[in-house]
């Protein structure tokens, strides 16, 4: 039947199949669910699939979940899109912890491969077509010519080229929003690190800075970015770096200069925001907007992630400070479906957002091993599904925007 959601399975080669007789599914927390019609949207074409080892698909056969005989299929998704369920396997006991994506539910539905997600935001600045093309190479050496032996700007282009960062790449090519590492340190241990992870662990996907950029150095980026890009923003706190405002009194020193020089674009720093001695210097620099990477209102459920050396309460502060220095404030809600939706959630992030009213949540799916997150977190199945709890937070809170990306300050 064309209209039937069969699931999809692997073989040893990686060569992918729909398994008719058995109906796809998905998982939302640790629970399997026959996916619907209305679950599914096209798989984006920018998608990735990918096969998760040692991990049986789950299909529903007979009136029940059973294992196929087959590798488990996952979607990685393009940001713009926020996933509802995460792919359902049976886990081999000699299996390892999965690399740092956003697994996503795929299956096969209207003879088209479909995924279990929604899509949340648009914003053709980030469509892949517009990088990793051929002139990429040419415009770093121009880049390079123009600020020379700067230390950020190698490092960018590394970015670029090896992790194919988006961010990193739009200094090269003089437009939106760029990249600006300043910190090689951190004050918290998070599970999802992708640029530092335990041995034993799973490969962290960029690596590192291993210096702390100059004052001079961080301003020279930030003034040529400004100087030349429409929408320009320039963001610290990247996937190659630590926490960036344990850097503040160099931030602060570049923004004074970048400012001295011109008023164009937008300075945002992407933080954890727990340092708040050091938002505050950055926010009384010139701080334009900041972006809060958070994943629960709940201190407990937060510091079981985060392992930080701060408190959640130090997180609340420097968001206070910033908006009421009119700082645009987002936060960057790390997603997991069957977690960031329970019910206990949604009230305390009504409560947040009640006591600190910011502007914008920032949907990201959480790069991380579903087993390896929900074996962290209590146990709880009273979820409301990705849709209810977003329709909820923007019912509570009308004046909120909810999307995937940063957006440029137009009016600001």
């Amino acid at each position: 039947m064309r209209n039937k959601i069969s699931a999809l399975i692997t073989d040893e080669h990686g060569n992918i199949f729909d398994v008719p007789e058995a109906e796809g599914v998905g998982r939302v927390g640790e629970k399997f669910f026959k996916l619907k019609p209305e679950d599914l949207i096209r798989l984006p074409d920018s998608a990735d699939l990918m096969f998760l080892p040692r991990r049986r698909a789950i299909g529903f056969k007979r009136g029940e979940f059973v294992p196929l005989n087959g590798r488990a299929v996952s979607a990685i998704l393009p940001q713009g899109f926020t996933r509802t369920h995460l792919p359902a396997f049976q886990k081999n006991s000699r299996a390892q912890i999965l690399p740092l994506y956003g697994y996503t539910a795929v299956v096969l539905y209207k003879d088209e491969l479909h995924a279990a997600a929604l899509y949340t935001d648009e914003n053709h600045k980030w469509e892949p077509e517009h990088y990793n093309t051929p002139a990429l190479k040419k415009f770093i050496r121009r880049v390079k010519k123009d600020l020379p032996d700067n230390r950020i700007v190698a490092q960018v282009a590394k970015c670029s080229l090896e992790w194919h960062c988006l961010t990193a790449q739009n200094l090269f090519y003089r437009r939106w929003e760029c990249g600006v590492p300043t910190s090689p340190t951190c004050n918290a241990n998070c599970l999802g690190c992708i640029s530092l992870q335990a041995a034993e662990c799973c490969p962290s996907p960029q690596s590192r800075i291993t210096f702390k950029p100059t004052a001079e150095e961080i301003a020279a980026v930030g003034i040529y970015h400004l100087s030349h890009a429409p929408e320009g923003i320039i963001s610290f706190g990247q996937g190659c770096e630590g926490e960036p405002s344990l850097q503040a009194e160099n931030i602060c020193a570049a923004i004074k200069k970048i400012r001295a020089t011109t008023t164009r674009g937008q300075i945002n720093i992407n933080t954890n925001a727990g340092f708040t001695t050091g938002i505050k210097k950055i926010v009384d620099a010139g701080l334009d907007s900041m972006r809060v990477s958070i994943i629960s209102a709940n201190a407990d459920n937060y510091q079981k992630y985060y392992r930080a050396g701060y408190s959640p309460a130090a997180v609340k502060d420097s968001i206070r400070y910033a908006l009421d220095k009119n700082v645009h404030v987002s936060l960057n809600l790390l997603y997991m479906p069957g977690f960031n939706d329970r019910a206990s959630e949604l009230d305390a992030w009504k409560n947040f957002l009640d006591e600190l009213p910011v502007q914008m949540i920032q949907v990201r799916n959480l790069n991380y091993d579903p087993d390896e997150f929900f074996s962290v977190m209590p146990p709880d199945e009273n979820f409301l599904g990705t849709k209810k709890f977003l329709r909820a937070l923007k019912k509570f809170s009308p004046s909120l925007t909810i999307g995937n990306f940063s957006h440029y300050l137009a009016n600001e």
